[in-house]
């Protein structure tokens, strides 16, 4: 893939994410919780972005930010815990919540690539068992900083509406466990699956 062919789909990425975007901000459940939930993505977005000319990822890292920008922005229009599709499948299988958050949380784990990516150009660490260690050792460090922000934001607004729609409980006393078990596995699976296919892009883009 030619440079200017990546910067074209790296653009295309951005468009899909910002319409997105755009649509999530139309009428949500509530303009507060819609904030609380999609402000992470929106600043990890606006840095990505402002660090492209002088530090431009592999498509494969700007993909899995742009699907998780997504399932975020979609999770902030409806709540986490009133995602429509997954009503559906709670109703249609009987289940006892709403599982769009913890899905989410699972998908998460694709964020390590991101991580790895960075260790591997930003660090002297080599592919290997060190480099896999610690990346997952910052995306679990990231998904715990999560469940502690969501905890706080608790606390400051004494247990509001938009504070427990934040937190997603949806009753479950080991809800944080539950997140932070399905990011690590999630963060698992996506090392064994993308890992070589990561590391063709990486190649690439030291060719490029």
């Amino acid at each position: 893939m030619s440079k200017k062919a990546g910067i074209k789909i790296h653009l295309l990425l951005l468009l899909i994410v910002v319409a997105v975007f755009i649509w999530s901000a139309i009428k949500p459940v509530g303009y507060r919780i819609w904030t609380l939930e999609v402000l992470p993505a929106v600043i990890g977005l606006l840095v990505v972005i402002a660090i492209y000319k002088k530090f431009q990822l592999t498509t494969l890292s700007y993909f899995i930010i742009a699907i998780l920008s997504i399932f975020t922005f979609i999770g902030g229009h409806y709540t986490y815990s009133e995602v429509p599709l997954f009503n559906w499948i709670k109703d249609d299988f009987h289940f006892e919540r709403n599982h769009y958050d913890r899905f989410g949380h699972f998908l998460k784990g694709l964020l390590i690539i991101v991580i790895r990516e960075i260790l591997i150009r930003k660090s002297s660490l080599s592919k290997g068992k060190w480099l896999a260690s610690l990346s997952l050792s910052v995306a679990l460090a990231i998904s715990a900083l999560y469940e502690i922000i969501e905890w706080l934001v608790s606390i400051i607004t004494h247990g509001g509406k938009a504070s427990k729609d934040f937190l997603g409980t949806q009753g479950d006393i080991w809800d944080s466990q539950w997140d932070m078990s399905l990011t690590l596995a999630g963060s698992i699976i996506a090392l064994i699956l993308l890992t070589s296919v990561h590391n063709k892009y990486l190649r690439k883009k030291s060719d490029g």
